[in-house]
C-alpha cells in the first residue's frame, strides 16, 4: 500500500524507517471497527450547534499529550471526574448548558517546532511526536518511529472510549462526554476513515481538530477534514491573517453548517487586543459560520532558562477576559473553552504578573509531569473556568 502524492506532501509527519510496516499497519487499522460512530459524530454537531447560537457553552479539556501507560481505569476516572466536575461548574456559574469534549482516547500525536532534538551533551535525536509515533526516552531506539504503536495506540483509545461511554451513562446529570484529538498523523487518521450516511467521517474522535502548524488553507489536513461529516476544529495563532482566516471557514465549512467547524483562538495574552477584532470582523462580514473557542494556553507559554516550559496563570486569565469582551464588542458568541489540564498536583503552570518577566526563581520546587506542555492542575482549572463563566453568565 503506497501513501497517495497527497499525504506525503503532508506537514509534520515522521519519517518512518520502514514503508512496508507502515503499509501494513494502515490495512490493519483500516480492516477495524470505528472508533466512534457517525450518529454520535452527529448529536455533537447538534450541541455545538446550540453553543454557536449562544444557547449552550462548550469545554473542551485534558491532557496536552496523551500516554499508553495512562489507558487504565484509574487515570481515565480521574481525568473523566475533573472534566465532568468542570463542566457541572461551567453549567452552574454560566447558566447554560454545557458540552463536554475531552482531548482523550487519541491525543498520542504532537507537532513540534523541530524535527530533532539536541540534548545537553550535544547529542541529536529524532523529536518525541507523542506515544503514537515514538516514545520519549532521550535514547535513538527510543525515538525511532515505529508504526506498530499506531496500533497500540487504536487499543488504548478504545479502552478508553469504553470507559468514557460507561461513565457518561452514570452521569448524574445525564451529559455526554465526547472525545477530541488533534487530527495530525495522515497514516492512522485516514486508515480510520468510515463511510457514513453524510459521507465520509473520521471514526477516530468525534471531534478532530487542525492544529497552528498544519493548518494552510491549501495543505493536506485542511482538505483532509473539509470532506468529513465529523464537526471539526482549527487552531487560529497569530501569524494568521483575515483573509487566511475567512479562506479557512470557508474551505472547512463550504455549506456554511452551524456547528461543523469551530474556531480554536490562541493568539497570546500580548496580542489578542490587536489581532482578534480584525478577525472577528472579517468573519462576520466575508466568512462561513464557525464556533469561537479560547484556547488561552498555548499562546502564552514561556521557557525557563533551565529549557522547561511554563505558563503564566495571570495571562491565561488575562486572555480569556479579552476574548470574551472582543467578541461580545462583534456581537459573537464566545462559545466556551480549550484547555490543557490534569487532575494531578502539579505546578507546570505558575502565578506571576503578566508583565513580570518569567524567571526560575519563580518556580518553586516545580512538579512537572506532563509530556509536552505545561497543564492546569485542579485547582487552577476550576479558577479560570469559573472566571471564564463569570464573564459569559447568563444575566
Amino acid at each position: 500500500m503506497t501513501r497517495p502524492v497527497a499525504e506525503r506532501e503532508a506537514l509534520q509527519q515522521p519519517e518512518w524507517p520502514d514503508p512496508a510496516a507502515v503499509a501494513g499497519v494502515r490495512e490493519t487499522l483500516a480492516g477495524r471497527s470505528g472508533l466512534v460512530s457517525e450518529a454520535e459524530c452527529a448529536v455533537l454537531t447538534g450541541q455545538l450547534d446550540r453553543a454557536a447560537r449562544g444557547e449552550a457553552v462548550v469545554l473542551q479539556a485534558g491532557d496536552c499529550a496523551e500516554r499508553f501507560t495512562e489507558a487504565a481505569p484509574e487515570p481515565i476516572a480521574a481525568r473523566l471526574a475533573q472534566l465532568t466536575g468542570l463542566a457541572a461548574r461551567l453549567r452552574r456559574d454560566s447558566g447554560l448548558p454545557v458540552v463536554p469534549i475531552g482531548r482523550i482516547a487519541g491525543q498520542y500525536a504532537k507537532p513540534r517546532s523541530s524535527a530533532w532534538e539536541r540534548l545537553p551533551d550535544g547529542t541529536v535525536l529524532p523529536a518525541y511526536r507523542g506515544d503514537l509515533v515514538n516514545r520519549p526516552e532521550a535514547d535513538p531506539v527510543s525515538r525511532t518511529p515505529d508504526p506498530h504503536r499506531m496500533l497500540t495506540g487504536y487499543d488504548c483509545a478504545a479502552f478508553v472510549l469504553r470507559q468514557l461511554r460507561r461513565r457518561s451513562g452514570t452521569d448524574p446529570a445525564g451529559v455526554p462526554v465526547f472525545a477530541s484529538h488533534e487530527a495530525l498523523l495522515c497514516d492512522y487518521e485516514t486508515a480510520l476513515e468510515r463511510p457514513g450516511t453524510s459521507g465520509r467521517y473520521a471514526s477516530s474522535g468525534h471531534l478532530v481538530w487542525i492544529g497552528d502548524r498544519t493548518r494552510a488553507s491549501d495543505g493536506w489536513h485542511v482538505r483532509w477534514a473539509a470532506e468529513l461529516s465529523n464537526p471539526v476544529g482549527v487552531k487560529i495563532g497569530p501569524s494568521i491573517t483575515a483573509a487566511e482566516a475567512v479562506r479557512l471557514s470557508r474551505v472547512l465549512n463550504p455549506q456554511g453548517r452551524p456547528g461543523k467547524v469551530s474556531f480554536i483562538v490562541r493568539l497570546g495574552s500580548q496580542r489578542i487586543r490587536r489581532i482578534l477584532p480584525e478577525l472577528a470582523l472579517a468573519i462576520r462580514r466575508h466568512g462561513a459560520p464557525v464556533l469561537w473557542l479560547c484556547d488561552p494556553m498555548h499562546g502564552n507559554t514561556y521557557r525557563l532558562r533551565s529549557g522547561t516550559k511554563t505558563r503564566l496563570v495571570e495571562a491565561i486569565h488575562d486572555e480569556a477576559t479579552a476574548f470574551v469582551r472582543i467578541l461580545a464588542a462583534h456581537r459573537l458568541h464566545p462559545a466556551g473553552l480549550h484547555l490543557e489540564v490534569t487532575p494531578e498536583d502539579v505546578t507546570e503552570c505558575i502565578a506571576a504578573p503578566v508583565d513580570t518577566p518569567v524567571s526560575p526563581a519563580r518556580v518553586a520546587q516545580p512538579r512537572y509531569t506532563s509530556a509536552c506542555d505545561p497543564r492546569l492542575n485542579r485547582e487552577q482549572a476550576d479558577e479560570l473556568v469559573a472566571h471564564f463563566a463569570g464573564l459569559t453568565r447568563r444575566r
